[in-house]
């Protein structure tokens, strides 16, 4: 603020001189400019002025900044806007480079037909949204906008497509040599690569290892803080003797000392070993899974009403569905199967919302549902990261099993016998044969395929067998379909008629109320004896039970329907899993092209010797269904997998 008086010329000579240094004439100094606050003299102080010519120059430079800042933020948001609208195109059209000209010709025709339907979908929504931002003139004009997205559009499409097309033959040439080189394509980086297997293997190693580093059985990072977490229940944690803060590794270890110590064979003179070890049990298994040690330490012991949850994480999904399906021998060829994996994580998510079901607090089960989000993240990259492993596993299991074969120290005709005597033995278990058709299967068609593409002329016969090949596939998901629909009605059967049974006996006992009550009123009721009280709740009981009986029955009737439905999602699982496996031990750059050939044949002789038996024995026919041999199997594999925790105790696993 100008607020100061202004001085006389006569009392400004001296600093007149001092100024003619930066002032060019005392006209100069005085006339006005922008900046003329700053070349005024105050009574309470001096401030040198500045030069006018200096300040428009500065004010100058300050207005080309500003031009220039704006400029560069306008840039900035043309490259945003740019960048958006090029992933919204690479969305909608198919612009990754193909590998070579069918894969060309398979993005150009992705192409025509998204710019087709997105044509379409424009030429319907536009003219809506029109009409409902801008009534009849937002119509015409959404509309006017609909037609020309529809010409647009499939017109991009099309142009889209030739070039992805001319990419993809020009790309063919550097495919057939790379692939004559037995080089893997990279569907992420879209380029040819040599692939290890041993590498990955490693890869995995390292992965899990670090997984496992410092880590709990709740999934948080090991502290060096040795204080105790607080819990609100620490009677698991006094049962093994270990810390709020130990790790799953220290828990089992834990477990295996303190269990050696109860086990009822250790102390036959002790009647309460049992029940301590069954308790010692149960401690091990809450505090070694995840999601019930998480549950836990928040909420203390499970409630009586969460016993089923209990239940259901006692029982280990791979161990029942390997004695359901009775998988164990072809395990080095299908590794655990998909199935169990998938039940496992359902029977923990069902665990899981049984607990956030119990919570009260609106805030804390916000919190738990986002955390859950974020838990079954972690469980889909768990998975993928498991599914890694099982095909590594099997691919390494498979090379060994071709070895002899491989070096020359067995002949073609002791290798054929070797794999006709482990047919016939796998045959011999349940569902044997049906697994050795379609391991069988897969093999004789992987090892087709490698080698179709390796000799024949322009990979003609590699072209067939993989025609055939998602024939198989979509054969094979028209299966799934049918057979779900199957089992998904006899769910729907059996819960109607178990539920009409279950009404007709709450009516019953309904009508019996009111009776009572009417009594009561009309003063004519009696008082029951003891004896008729007691032949009333046996009634109860003897209803009860045959309300469960018949469920029992009911559901043993849609077994067959179930478990056509669980043979149907392994066909499948193990089709493709054996897929990636023979990818992974043909593309083995750690051999020659000529070793992965002479790989393939022999996985091929495999194939087709397991498929001959499989087929002898059976197995390309529809799987029995004996319900009687289908429940004595799941009461089986429940006892299997509840005994697990002992029998890896007394072989000190």
């Amino acid at each position: 603020p100008l607020a100061p008086r202004w001085t006389t010329a006569a009392s400004l000579a001296p600093t007149a001189r001092l100024l003619s240094a930066t002032c060019p004439s005392p006209s100069a100094w005085w006339a006005p400019s922008p900046s003329m606050a700053n070349q005024c003299l105050w009574l309470g102080g001096l401030e040198a002025p500045k030069n006018a010519a200096a300040d428009d120059h500065i004010l100058a430079q300050e207005s080309k900044d500003a031009e220039l800042a704006k400029k560069a933020q306008e840039q900035e948001l043309m490259e945003h806007d740019m960048e958006e609208a090029s992933q919204i195109f690479n969305s909608l059209f198919s612009t990754r480079r193909p590998k070579d000209g069918f894969a060309g010709l398979s993005s150009a025709c992705k192409s025509i037909v998204k710019g087709s339907v997105a044509g379409a979908v424009s030429l319907v929504a536009q003219p809506i949204a029109g009409a409902q931002a801008d009534g009849v003139k937002g119509f015409f004009g959404g509309l006017a906008t609909g037609v020309a997205s529809a010409v647009a559009l499939p017109v991009t499409g099309i142009a889209v497509g030739a070039y992805q097309i001319a990419r993809g033959v020009g790309n063919s040439a550097e495919a057939v040599k790379a692939s004559k080189q037995g080089m893997q394509w990279d569907h992420e980086k879209r380029e040819w690569i040599f692939y290890y297997l041993d590498k990955e293997k490693e890869e995995l190693d390292k992965l899990e290892a670090e997984k496992n580093a410092g880590k709990t059985a709740s999934g948080e990072a090991a502290s060096a803080d040795t204080a105790e977490r607080k819990v609100k229940d620490r009677a698991y944690y006094d049962l093994l003797n270990v810390s709020t803060n130990a790790t799953a590794g220290e828990i089992k270890k834990a477990y295996y000392k303190e269990a050696r110590k109860v086990h009822p064979d250790k102390c036959p003179n002790d009647p309460e070993a049992a029940g301590k070890f069954q308790a010692l049990g149960h401690a091990y298994q809450t505090l070694s899974n995840e999601q019930t040690r998480a549950a836990y330490d928040k909420n203390g012991p499970a409630e009586t009403g969460n016993a089923d949850a209990a239940v259901m994480n006692e029982i280990d999904p791979y161990v029942f569905f390997a004695v359901m399906f009775g998988s164990t021998l072809v395990e080095p060829y299908i590794g655990e199967l998909w199935i169990a994996t998938t039940a496992d994580t359902v029977m923990k998510d069902a665990v899981s919302q049984q607990q956030m079901m119990s919570e009260e607090e609106n805030l804390e089960r916000m919190q738990e549902e986002a955390d859950d989000i974020a838990g079954k993240v972690a469980m889909a990259e768990e998975a993928k990261l498991k599914q890694r492993k099982r095909e590594v596993k099997i691919a390494m299991n498979m090379r060994t099993r071709i070895e002899p074969y491989m070096d020359g120290s067995v002949t073609e005709d002791l290798f054929v016998l070797g794999c006709q005597e482990e047919a016939e033995k796998i045959a011999k278990g349940s569902f044997g044969a049906t697994f050795l058709v379609t391991i069988g299967t897969a093999l004789q068609l992987e090892a087709d395929e490698f080698l179709g593409f390796q000799k024949s002329f322009m990979g003609v016969d590699g072209h067939m067998t993989r025609m055939k090949k998602r024939a198989n596939s979509v054969q094979s998901n028209f299966k799934i379909v049918s057979s779900g629909l199957k089992a998904a009605s006899a769910g729907r059967k059996v819960y109607k008629e178990v539920e009409s049974a279950q009404q007709k006996v709450v009516q019953a006992r309904e009508q019996e109320t009111l009776k009572a009550a009417s009594a009561a009123v009309e003063g004519t009721a009696t008082e029951k004896t003891a004896e008729e009280i007691s032949k009333e709740e046996k009634e109860k009981e003897e209803t009860d039970a045959a309300q469960a009986a018949l469920a029992a029955a009911k559901i043993e009737e849609s077994i067959p329907a179930i478990l056509e439905l669980a043979w149907a999602v392994n066909v499948r699982d193990i089709s493709r899993t054996l897929r990636k496996v023979c990818k992974k031990l043909f593309s083995d750059a750690s051999v020659s092209v000529e070793e992965r050939q002479k790989r393939a044949v022999a996985v091929r002789i495999m194939g087709k010797e397991f498929f001959n038996v499989g087929k002898e024995a059976g197995g390309t026919m529809p799987i029995k269904t004996d319900t009687g041999d289908i429940k004595a199997r799941a009461e089986v594999a429940v006892m299997t997998t509840m005994a697990k925790v002992s029998v890896c105790l007394l072989l000190n696993v």
